[in-house]
């Protein structure tokens, strides 16, 4: 049996001692420090999105529509949404302006009969009551041509209100006249919306209007998801007797936003106070518990169970166990182990 030794012990020497197992390498995480902050609870309110300017726009004349704009066109101020046939009014015009020249010559006839029976009457040949009766023509005479100058005016601006124009720029939405109908004054023809300046209005329960102010930010959802933040325009202090609800106009940041769409507005129910924060995304949601991962001097990972409070957009509050200043684990905390070394990213 000796002779398989000499052959084992050389194969022995030749490999050398086995390798120790290697320690498995620290993990790399992204973290944040916790912050002391100031938090108010939140109720999430529905709202809808409308415009600023949205008016059905009615005519002022009499007559005719020769044109209305079609649903889908997009108009700048002062710009035309609809015409009333003029013809009459054109013809009227012409009435006027003839009868102005006309009492224009009277007037030019009593002015040089006034300033010849002022001759006459300074050589006392005819009596003080002839020129006064003269100068009462001329008197009626002015009378006479400043109402028909009114009256051209008036005609004018009848002419004028003919073409019915959009008092702001917008976008034609409905179609309330069609071309060949006969229009008056008050009909609406068109309804037209500024599609680009837009609000929310949203409905709050009374209770919480003291904890409100002109100017706060506040976080808008829509389809599901957080969209934009927006900022309380107008509150309107009076509540609905049965629903013992009240508006908020709230303002948006610039982005494409449809009128009309149902939105969400988060709305604070409550004064502010200190809480300590941290992301939401350092939560890590187990059936038991929710847990966070606070690093520690030594670079090694702590798991801790937190309850969470109110929340703040992208924030939440942490109660238990975290401090301001803490490391907390923001990204690679899923696949940590209590105590494992970790190495801390900067992407």
């Amino acid at each position: 049996m000796s002779r398989f030794v000499g052959p084992l012990v050389t194969l022995a020497l030749a490999v050398g001692p086995l390798p120790a197992q290697q320690a498995p390498l620290p993990t790399p995480v992204k973290v944040v420090e916790a912050e002391s902050t100031e938090m108010r609870s939140l109720s999430w309110v529905p709202g809808t999105v409308v415009s600023r300017s949205d008016a059905r726009i009615a005519a002022e004349g009499t007559g005719r529509l020769t044109w209305v704009a079609e649903i889908g066109d997009v108009v700048r101020k002062g710009e035309p949404v609809a015409r009333i046939d003029a013809a009459a009014l054109e013809l009227q015009l012409r009435n006027d302006e003839a009868q102005i020249k006309r009492l224009e010559s009277e007037l030019a006839f009593v002015n040089q009969q006034l300033e010849r029976r002022r001759k006459l009457a300074e050589q006392q040949i005819i009596s003080a009551n002839d020129l006064e009766q003269t100068e009462s023509q001329r008197e009626t005479a002015l009378q006479s041509l400043e109402a028909a100058k009114v009256g051209r005016e008036q005609t004018r601006f009848w002419i004028s209100r003919s073409t019915v124009r959009a008092p702001f720029a917008g976008k034609v939405v409905e179609r309330l006249q069609q071309p060949g109908s006969y229009t008056s004054p008050g009909q609406e023809l068109v309804r037209l919306v500024d599609v680009d300046d837009v609000e929310v209005r949203a409905q709050a329960p009374l209770s919480i209007e003291p904890f409100l102010d002109k100017g706060m930010p506040v976080s808008i959802e829509a389809r599901g998801r957080s969209m934009s933040a927006g900022t309380i325009d107008r509150i309107v202090s009076v509540g609905d007797e049965r629903s013992r609800m009240f508006e908020v106009r709230v303002g948006l940041d610039q982005g494409e936003w449809v009128v009309g769409s149902a939105v969400k507005v988060a709305l604070p129910t409550s004064a502010p106070r200190a809480v300590v924060a941290v992301p939401r995304d350092a939560l890590i949601l187990r059936s038991d518990a929710i847990y966070v991962f606070r690093i520690n001097g030594d670079d090694t990972a702590e798991r801790l169970a937190v309850r969470t409070g109110i929340g703040d957009r992208d924030q939440i509050e942490i109660v238990g166990g975290i401090e301001p200043g803490d490391r907390i684990v923001v990204r690679g905390g899923e696949r940590l182990r209590p105590g494992q070394t970790v190495t801390i990213s900067s992407g």
